[in-house]
């Protein structure tokens, strides 16, 4: 039987605001736990809300980037239900008029666009942090007590939720890289999945190939890596198969991932919306975003990375063009092209350069480029080196252009009769048939001179002058 994944994603990102989303509690990642509270967020009697107006504005922006319609006139709504990290008892979110409507993403893959719709992007608080202890695991399953730090309470979180469009672990990884590139460049979160300021719930079914509507799906809670998120996709997809091959049926359930054994978890069963009792939150007014503010955030938003990559494919392959732009590196891409090969830019910003960890901001592109542009003809030090200080104060290109190889046959010529006679064993073991002898030879002449030979020049002359 040929089984089909069904996947639709909720992500939830802290908005980057300075306060809260209905109070003026000050918003500090790491500070002391219960110090960042007031008697709105921890929902005092009497306390009343009122809502952040720069945590609207990027909303809106985003679900413009979304291609979501911008709702003339969004309701706030009670969310009923019981946590311990949810003081009122309820969370004030948006349900049937969200600020942000239909849209969709648009994934580029090699083999054309893949169209992710949004159902909507609706703004609402966060509920506060559950530590869980002690058990075996320290996970809220099996914990032996669990502590509240109510500083997250009240945060802004914008939560996109998608149509069940996406079909592998493979599509939603792609998905959610070049949407958290899109948020990070829209400047409305930093979206730092190690932080917890993007995170995901993944909601996950199968059905025949072919078959029509849905199967009851498993919701996997708040994966924050985008490396967990494939395995638990995997793990659900491998799970359902296996117990309807048995002949099982599935419940709809909330399912906690753990990677260190690769299990999933049942956690309970799944809520729906009618158990939540959604009715509009009488202490805020609806939002009523005016035609200007929309307009104004809309001319904020720059060329989207989709559109990018598409663009960069020209002068690249697909893979290359996408890496680059999910990373957030073509921008040093495009400022380093100057008469350089672009194949051989992009690769020195997704080798070298990543690799020295460099901020791509820092970087003095136009010496670099000077660099990058004869890399063939510096030694491999000198040109790591310029790469390690391209980002510092004052980097100059000229310094490491004085350093170029030799090609010069002649001068070459010594140093390798130098190093042949020095090493009769290796020389033996080549002649013999064990070529991959060679390439110590050659660093031995690239030594010699203090790695100023060019290796190619030294790989032919080594050749002609062990050749039998």
């Amino acid at each position: 039987m040929s089984w089909e994944p069904v996947i639709g994603l909720e992500i939830h990102i802290h908005l980057k605001t300075q306060t809260k989303m209905f109070c003026r509690c000050k918003l500090e990642y790491g500070a002391p736990e219960n110090t960042r509270t007031c008697p709105v967020c921890l929902a005092h009697p009497g306390a009343l809300p009122v809502a952040n107006g720069r945590a609207i504005e990027h909303t809106i922006k985003l679900g413009l980037a979304l291609g979501c319609e911008i709702s003339e006139h969004a309701i706030f709504a009670r969310k009923n239900y019981f946590y311990p990290d949810l003081p009122k008892g309820y969370q004030i979110s948006q349900y049937e008029a969200p600020l942000c409507g239909p849209g969709e993403f648009v994934v580029p893959t090699s083999d054309g666009d893949e169209v992710v719709g949004i159902v909507r992007a609706h703004l609402e608080e966060d509920a506060a942090k559950t530590v869980h202890a002690g058990g075996s695991t320290g996970r809220s399953v099996g914990a032996s007590w669990s502590l509240v730090d109510f500083n997250r309470g009240g945060t802004p979180l914008l939560e996109i939720v998608t149509e069940p469009h996406i079909r592998s672990a493979d599509e939603a990884d792609r998905f959610l890289r070049l949407l958290r590139q899109t948020i990070v460049e829209l400047g409305v979160s930093d979206a730092e999945m190690e932080k917890g300021t993007l995170r995901a719930d993944v909601n996950v079914s199968v059905r025949e190939r072919g078959e029509e509507g849905y199967r009851p799906r498993w919701e996997l809670k708040n994966m924050n890596s985008f490396t967990f998120i494939r395995r638990g996709i995997e793990a659900a997809i491998r799970e359902q198969v296996a117990a309807y091959e048995r002949g099982e049926q599935l419940e709809q359930s909330t399912y906690d991932y753990d990677p260190d054994t690769d299990r999933l978890t049942v956690h309970r069963s799944k809520e729906e919306a009618d158990d939540y009792r959604y009715f509009p939150e009488p202490d805020l007014v609806p939002v009523e975003p005016p035609p200007e503010l929309v307009e104004r955030l809309r001319a904020e938003i720059r060329e989207l990375p989709s559109a990018r990559i598409r663009r960069l494919e020209t002068a690249l392959d697909f893979e290359l063009a996408y890496e680059l732009v999910a990373s957030g590196r073509d921008e040093l891409y495009e400022r380093l092209l100057d008469s350089t090969e672009p194949r051989v830019v992009a690769n020195a910003v997704m080798n070298e350069i990543a690799a020295a960890n460099l901020d791509p901001a820092a970087v003095n592109a136009v010496e670099l480029a000077k660099v990058i542009a004869v890399k063939g003809e510096l030694p491999r030090d000198v040109y790591t080196n310029a790469i390690s200080e391209s980002g510092d104060p004052g980097f100059s290109a000229d310094r490491f252009l004085t350093e170029r190889t030799t090609s010069d046959e002649s001068a070459l010529e010594p140093a390798v009769e130098a190093v042949i006679m020095a090493n009769p064993e290796q020389v033996a073991t080549y002649r013999g048939g064990k070529e991959g002898v060679l390439g110590f030879l050659v660093g031995q002449v690239l030594k010699e001179t203090q790695g100023k030979a060019d290796p190619k020049v030294v790989n032919r002359l080594l050749r002609g002058k062990l050749r039998v």
